[in-house]
C-alpha cells in the first residue's frame, strides 16, 4: 500500500497516468484469485487505475522477442541451483561454453566491469559494478520462465513508462534494469525508491514476514498513515473523512523532498 499510494499520488501530482500491472510472470508462485484481492483493495482506497491492467503472463513472446534481441550479449548456463550460491556473484562457471558433457539450462546475460549508476529521486546517487557485485545474471531460468528483470524492462518500455515509483527493496535491481535497457535502446525512466514497511525485526511487512493485509474498511486511517510514513504530515482529522478526501489532500500536497530514505521509518503491527 505505501508502494502504491507514492506511485499514485505521484502521478496525479504530475498529471500523469497510473498504471497497474500484475507482474505474474512467475506463475508457480502465484496464488489463484490474488490478481482480484489486489484489485478489489485498490478500489476500496480509491486508488483508480488508469487503461487496462496488464498481466506479464500474458506476455510471453514479447520477452522471447527480447532475449532473441540480446543473443549476442549472453550464453547457455548448465550450472544448478546447488552448483551457484545466488546470494554471490555469479562466477563466471559457463561463460566460455558449458561444460563437457553438459548442457545449457538458462541463459544469462554477460555483463561488462564498469558501474552502471543513476539518480534517485529519494536515495540520491547509486552506483553499482555489476561484474563485481552481480555477475552475469538470468534472463530465462531453468524452468523455462522469464526473469522479473528481463520482463519489467520490456514492460516499462512498452508502456512508455517514464517514472518508476517503487520500494527500496528493489533499488538494487535497478542497474541490472537500466544495463537491459541501454542494451535494447530503451529509455530509462526516472526512479523513485521510498522506504518499506518494517516490523520491530527491521524485516520487510510481507507475505513472506505473516503481515497481516491492509484493512478495506479503515481505508481513510491506513491512507493517514501511509501518507505520515512518506514524510507528507497529514492532519489527524483527514483520518475521519473519506478515502478520496485523504487522496485529494495527498495530490495536492505531495513532495518527494519530504519522503525519508530507506528504513527511517519501522512500523508494528497490532
Amino acid at each position: 500500500m505505501v508502494a502504491a499510494v507514492a506511485s499514485y499520488l505521484d502521478a496525479r501530482r504530475a498529471g500523469g497516468r497510473w498504471l497497474v500491472r500484475m507482474e505474474d510472470v512467475d506463475r508457480p508462485r502465484t496464488r489463484p484469485g490474488a490478481d482480484t484481492a489486489i484489485l478489489r483493495s485498490l478500489e476500496r482506497y480509491g486508488l483508480h487505475w488508469d487503461g487496462e491492467v496488464v498481466y506479464q503472463s500474458s506476455r510471453i513472446p514479447r520477452y522471447e522477442e527480447a532475449l532473441r534481441r540480446l543473443r549476442e550479449f549472453t550464453f547457455g548456463c548448465a550450472c544448478s541451483r546447488r552448483e551457484v550460491d545466488e546470494r554471490r556473484p555469479y562466477p563466471g562457471t559457463c561463460r566460455g561454453g558449458v561444460p563437457f558433457g553438459r548442457h545449457a539450462r538458462a541463459w544469462r546475460l554477460r555483463v561488462a566491469p564498469a558501474p552502471v549508476a543513476f539518480d534517485d529521486t529519494v536515495q540520491g546517487r547509486f552506483a553499482q559494478d555489476l561484474e563485481r557485485d552481480v555477475g552475469d545474471f538470468i534472463l530465462k531460468r531453468a524452468d523455462g520462465l522469464f526473469a522479473y528483470q528481463l520482463a519489467v524492462v520490456v514492460d516499462d518500455a512498452e508502456q512508455s513508462v517514464t517514472d518508476v515509483v517503487r520500494g527500496a527493496d528493489l533499488l538494487d535491481s535497478t542497474p541490472r534494469q537500466i544495463y537491459l535497457q541501454r542494451l535494447l535502446g530503451y529509455p530509462t525512466p526516472r526512479y523513485t525508491h521510498v522506504p518499506v514497511a518494517v516490523n520491530a525485526a527491521g524485516q520487510k511487512l510481507s507475505k513472506q514476514t505473516r503481515a497481516h493485509p491492509v484493512s478495506d474498511d479503515q481505508a481513510s486511517q491506513v491512507l493517514v498513515r501511509v501518507l505520515q510514513f512518506l514524510g507528507q504530515a497529514p492532519p489527524e482529522a483527514l483520518a475521519r473523512e473519506d478515502a478520496g478526501d485523504v487522496l485529494r489532500w495527498g495530490i495536492e500536497h505531495w513532495s518527494v523532498a519530504q519522503i525519508p530514505r530507506t528504513g527511517a521509518v519501522a512500523v508494528t503491527q497490532e
